[in-house]
């Protein structure tokens, strides 16, 4: 038996209002279980319209399935070790746009449609000059993006009431204004008009974000033993750590309007996501790299194998209360609570992260 709406009864659909460009496990782990839990605890009612940014993907299967998929989320909490599954519920259906292009433009035409998240990898916040608006598709992220922007301009004559709040989730500093820069690019190199770069500007708001949880994806080496415990089949299950972290930069009606702190989620609204980025860059990745050459030459091979040894653990707790949290110049408890998080994350017995995979 396969998962699907015949097979879960009672669920419940929400109109689409987000737009989604990448059905990988990171996005439907994070973004989409975040608007999941949205749609459950301040009644959001919201879905996702997952647009496949690639020729290759997943999108025949997410819609075989209807848009569900379960997602463990496994870690410790409270000191406890602890793994919870929920059924996803938000997508409502997904699109290849290397087959379905023309259906991908009349995503424009919804008008309930408000946001954008995209996750395209480190590389797809990028410019290829080849692009053209005859393209179907485009080659790049933004090529496509600019065309769905322009066609939606189109649609409403300009009406600065219907752009877009965009929450590109790319791991690159700055990922909003980059997005934003590339987007006006193509509109100048495709000569669109004047009043169109303008609509850009004043109608849509592109966030600069910074996400963070680990999303391992398929479990592929438990996938029998979780089909016995649903009793039918997910081609989409995603394994994901309980920890998260959205920060999102931008004007006060963003928060206002994506309001994932009143579900109880740990997601920020902020004027300026430096203070963030910071901590995260140097407690988190600057445990990592302080504890993988003397980990790996000591013998060990993975991060929940060196904090749980006594003597690299204590190596790496005091770098990280000693040398590395006194030179944020942030809240102490903040930091410090942050810190204890990272080492809780680091212990995680569900996730083996290699020492080499960091170093590569």
């Amino acid at each position: 038996m396969k998962l699907n709406k015949s097979v879960i009864q009672g669920v419940k659909s929400y109109p689409s209002r987000v737009i989604q460009f990448g059905e990988g496990n990171f996005l439907r782990g994070f973004a989409d279980w975040i608007i999941d839990e949205m749609n459950e605890k301040i009644d959001f009612n919201s879905g996702i319209t997952i647009v496949q940014p690639r020729d290759k993907g997943m999108i025949d299967i997410l819609n075989a399935q209807e848009g569900l998929y379960n997602l463990y989320l496994n870690g410790i909490q409270d000191k406890k070790v602890v793994s919870n599954r929920k059924l996803i519920t938000s997508v409502n259906k997904g699109l290849n746009l290397y087959e379905s292009y023309e259906e991908f433009l009349k995503l424009a035409e919804d008008e309930n449609m408000r946001f954008i998240i995209s996750n395209t990898t480190e590389a797809g916040i990028a410019i290829n000059d080849e692009d053209k608006l005859e393209d179907r598709p485009q080659s790049t992220y933004p090529g496509k993006l600019t065309s769905l922007l322009y066609k939606r301009y189109k649609t409403f004559k300009g009406d600065t009431k219907k752009g877009f709040i965009l929450l590109p989730c790319e791991l690159i500093e700055k990922n909003g204004e980059k997005l934003k820069e590339a987007v006006l690019h193509f509109a100048k190199l495709w000569n669109l008009e004047d009043d169109f770069i303008l609509w850009i500007e004043s109608a849509n708001t592109f966030c600069n974000t910074l996400v963070d949880r680990i999303v391992p994806g398929y479990p592929a080496s438990r996938i029998d033993e979780i089909t016995d415990e649903l009793g039918y089949e997910d081609k989409l299950v995603v394994d994901g750590e309980i920890f998260h972290l959205w920060v999102i930069e931008g004007p006060g009606f963003v928060k206002e309007e994506f309001p994932a702190d009143k579900a109880g989620l740990n997601v920020v609204f902020t004027e300026d996501l430096t203070p963030y980025r910071t901590i995260k860059v140097r407690i988190l990745n600057g445990a990592h790299t302080t504890m993988v050459p003397v980990s790996y030459l000591y013998g060990i091979d993975t991060v929940r194998d060196s904090v749980l040894d006594e003597v690299i653990g204590n190596y790496i707790k005091q770098a990280i209360f000693e040398e590395i949290a006194p030179t944020l110049d942030l809240d102490s408890k903040e930091v410090e609570k942050y810190a204890e998080a990272v080492l809780e994350r680091f212990e995680n017995p569900y996730i083996r992260h290699e020492l080499m995979s960091i170093s590569l």
